[in-house]
């Protein structure tokens, strides 16, 4: 007989918050209970259930992200192992786990939701979009990971009664996912035009979203840039190749219609206010620099330092024995020599002062410049003057909002951070391997505005930069050859967990063919 605790977890129960952040657990409801629940602590309860994916923090960064994306987009510098592109188990299980977690909370909204009267629903209409966003953004995030995943069917065990053996989902396919992700967005986005909220709908979603804080504006604009970051991700696939082309046009000649972030005050984050509450950074320090996961990487390095990137000494600092220079650790050597390399002390880390012990560092969802960087290519082949705007729009961003960061630091460990200004920034966007105008070629245009994206993604949104990373094949990254193991270079997908071929064992084999690290993503035909 399967053991029903862990059917809580594979058939997406609640997750249940730890006693260290008991605040937050009055606002959101225990399955059990739920008659007790409302809208809009349910709400808040989707949002936190998460929070640990947007926010910076221990698990994300060191169970998940230290020993798979953070080398395989060469973000971070690591000392080359054995089976080190194979995705472990417990990172793969962790953020899986989180997800259907999230997702059983969305799913309890639903329900709570679905009880009211048509008065009611009219009235708190708002808490279902605005969580119905926010599900997509990490929706496509899973996707992008796995391919094919249940979510149509899943974390239905409490609107089916308990019923475990109806409640096993089936796996709907990357493409049906992608479709019902835009389907919904583009309805949204409309919808968001036309809806109002009473004054106390209005104090009720502010106090409960503590992601864009109840501002209508932000949830526009929120929609719109996951509009256009999810269709840029199927541009050149056959599938969606025709309606990306048609709904990004319209998205960028209708700017007024369909808002997008394009400023960093418009960021949409999750931002750190009091350090005593649940809503903090205070583990990014032990995620990221234990194991010496904050190493710097040999090819940022390299370009930062040769270009003059002002961003360098915001997001690194020198090793001990460097006298000043930034190095990064080099992917493609051997480990003795790698070792050697970090024995003399002159490799760079990532900047404590503005990333890892930075405690009010904001959990981040969608950036201004990322915004940028999505409208360059857009216009890239059909409006250069456009294109290079935005591009070097993106980029200005991009220096902005680490500079900006770093202000908001409670931590001095790196020394002051000289301020830049704007002749290094434009010193920076005309130099050799940054300029528009020296590109020699559209696809040297595209690397830049893929080299720029990388950098600003950099180790605070991984998973994005992963997926752009496949989907363009750029900037381009060597690797050290791991040739005793069947996985020699990084993987193009993440497999499933075990725990689907045991727990979900039907519906796993419908989809297991494409159950291994090499199978592309439908958006990824390069």
């Amino acid at each position: 007989m399967k053991n029903p605790i862990r059917l809580l977890t594979i058939f997406m129960l609640i997750t249940i918050l730890s006693c260290s952040e008991k605040d937050f657990s009055e606002n959101y409801a225990d399955p059990g209970k739920i008659a007790n629940s409302t809208v809009e602590k349910q709400f808040a309860g989707f949002l936190q259930a998460n929070k640990d994916y947007v926010l910076p923090a221990y698990t994300n960064y060191f169970v998940v992200l230290r020993t798979t994306l953070s080398r395989f987009n060469q973000v971070v510098g690591w000392t080359n192992g054995n089976n080190q592109y194979v995705p472990g188990e417990a990172g793969i299980k962790e953020h899986w786990d989180n997800y259907y977690g999230m997702l059983a909370q969305y799913r309890e909204l639903e329900k709570i939701y679905q009880d009211l009267t048509a008065e009611e629903q009219a009235d708190k209409r708002i808490f279902m979009i605005a969580a119905t966003i926010y599900l997509y953004d990490h929706t496509q995030r899973l996707v992008d990971l796995h391919g094919a995943v249940p979510f149509s069917k899943a974390g239905m065990l409490s609107q089916n009664g308990g019923d475990y053996i109806s409640s096993l989902p089936a796996y709907d396919s990357a493409e049906t996912v992608y479709t019902t992700l835009l389907d919904g967005l583009k309805s949204m986005a409309s919808e968001l035009n036309s809806i109002t909220l009473s004054d106390g709908v209005q104090l009720g979603f502010s106090n409960q979203d503590f992601v864009n804080g109840g501002d209508l504006t932000t949830w526009k604009k929120y929609c719109n840039s996951l509009r256009l970051r999810m269709l840029t991700r199927v541009s050149a696939s056959s599938e969606f190749g025709a309606r990306a082309q048609s709904e990004i046009s319209e998205i960028l000649s209708n700017p007024g219609t369909y808002p997008t972030v394009d400023d960093n005050a418009e960021n949409v984050d999750v931002d750190v206010t009091n350090l005593d509450s649940p809503i903090n950074s205070k583990s990014f320090e032990n995620g990221f620099e234990s194991w010496n996961g904050n190493l710097a990487g040999k090819v940022m390095i390299d370009h930062m330092n040769t270009n003059a990137d002002p961003r360098l000494r915001a997001l690194f600092e020198p090793g001990e024995s460097a006298e000043g220079a930034y190095i990064g650790l080099d992917p493609t050597l051997n480990e003795p020599e790698q070792t050697a390399a970090l024995n003399t002390g002159t490799i760079s880390l990532y900047n404590r002062s503005t990333l890892s012990r930075n405690q009010y560092f904001p959990g981040m969802l969608m950036s201004a410049a990322e915004v940028s960087f999505l409208k360059a290519e857009a216009y890239l082949g059909t409006n250069d003057a456009m294109a290079k705007q935005y591009y070097e729009m993106g980029i200005e961003q991009s220096i902005d909002f680490y500079f900006a960061v770093r202000e908001l630091s409670n931590d001095n460990t790196a020394g002051a951070l000289a301020p830049t200004d704007q002749a290094e920034i434009d010193a920076y966007v005309a130099a050799a391997d940054v300029s528009w105008d020296d590109a020699t070629s559209e696809m040297d245009k595209l690397k830049r505005i893929a080299t720029q994206k990388w950098i600003h993604f950099n180790v605070v949104q991984m998973y994005e930069g992963w997926a752009e990373i496949r989907r363009l094949d750029l900037p381009g990254f060597d690797f050290w050859l791991d040739t005793a193991n069947a996985q020699t270079l990084p993987p193009t997908r993440w497999i499933y967990p075990s725990s689907e071929r045991v727990y979900n064992t039907d519906n796993y084999n419908a989809v297991s063919g494409q159950d291994n690290l090499d199978t592309k993503l439908f958006w990824d035909i390069n």
